[in-house]
């Protein structure tokens, strides 16, 4: 603990720095104090401040503004967190409650609902399951001989696409491709499902292999998508706007763009089995994110699913107004995910 005078001291410094993005003079901070003190003595604690780690001075003629360190302290000891109104609550479960049973869809909608509340880019990624299997599939005619191909994963992942079929769409063809779906496809895990794994089972199918194959085809590419874990970010042009992150934005957004080395990122918060975090500064392990704030939370779903969510932006967000309701969408989506969805509080 660094005392409370200079707590106050720093807690103004910081909120004015966020507020407006420039350093907070010894006069200005005599005003603003509670108490009568003089410019000298708070000269004195900014210059303790600054041997402590929690100011810094980038420019010799510039005044003292926080440090990674100084981010760090006030968020876990001095910020004054945000209330949210239950109107706002109950904007959020409204969004969030459309897609609430499909999984991806919610963390996707999720991802969208961050970046929109906070200004900052925002993320949703799920993690490759091995063992993860087909459940069902089902064909919905969609006119002119084409179906809508629609399969569910034991995970909750639910995949579609519309086929061409080269034959008429009869009781006869719906009948096969059911029986041959539940015989092979069924209980089958996804990474197993590729052509070789189809041209194994085609002679089951007799003279009709031909028309069932763009069927089957489409099945094997869906059962490929779902298997692979997925990784969607949105609001990037938002860091654009936060000048304070200079030149490393551009490092930045070409990560974004990239997206493995986030992906691997999020793969190893995700299997370290932490539930949520915040990352400041040098705390983030990759490069590009030295100058950034990130919120992540770890999702357990579906028996052996796991997802993250979260936000991306610079060091001085205003951490009061924008963890609070990344922590209720987190909240919500967790209660989503496990329970089928919860009224706002």
């Amino acid at each position: 603990m660094i005392g409370e005078r200079r707590a106050a001291i720093l807690s103004l410094i910081i909120d004015y720095y966020i507020k407006t993005g420039e350093p907070l003079g010894s006069k200005s901070l005599c005003e603003m104090l509670p108490y009568s003190i003089s410019s000298a003595t708070i000269r004195n604690e900014m210059a303790l401040l600054s041997t402590m780690g929690y100011l810094e001075q980038r420019h010799t003629s510039g005044g003292r503004v926080p440090s990674k360190a100084a981010y760090r302290y006030y968020v876990d000891n001095l910020m004054d967190a945000e209330r949210l109104t239950d109107y706002e609550k109950q904007r959020i479960a409204e969004a969030l409650s459309t897609n609430a049973s499909d999984p991806e869809r919610l963390l996707a909608d999720a991802a969208k609902l961050l970046s929109e509340l906070t200004g900052c880019a925002a993320f949703y990624s799920t993690v490759k399951d091995s063992l993860d299997c087909v459940q069902g599939v089902e064909l919905i005619p969609a006119g002119n001989s084409k179906v809508m191909l629609v399969m569910l994963t034991l995970g909750g992942k639910i995949k579609s696409s519309v086929v061409t079929l080269s034959c008429p769409f009869d009781d006869e063809l719906k009948k096969l491709f059911y029986s041959f779906t539940h015989e092979y496809f069924v209980g089958t895990p996804l990474d197993e499902i590729d052509l070789s794994f189809i041209q194994s089972a085609a002679p089951a199918l007799g003279l009709r292999v031909f028309d069932m194959l763009p069927l089957l085809s489409s099945l094997c590419s869906l059962c490929r998508e779902a298997a692979d874990g997925s990784l969607m970010v949105t609001g990037e042009t938002k860091l654009l706007s936060q000048t304070e992150l200079g030149s490393s934005v551009y490092n930045l957004l070409m990560l974004l763009a990239g997206k493995e080395k986030l992906e691997n990122l999020l793969t190893r918060f995700a299997k370290a089995n932490i539930k949520q975090t915040l990352m400041l500064g040098d705390e983030n392990p990759v490069y590009e994110l030295k100058n950034t704030a990130m919120a992540i939370a770890r999702f357990d779903y579906n028996n052996s699913q796991i997802a993250t969510l979260g936000i991306i932006g610079s060091l001085r967000v205003d951490y009061r107004t924008i963890l609070p309701r990344v922590d209720y969408i987190i909240k919500l989506v967790r209660n989503y995910l496990k329970e089928g969805g919860i009224k706002y509080e």
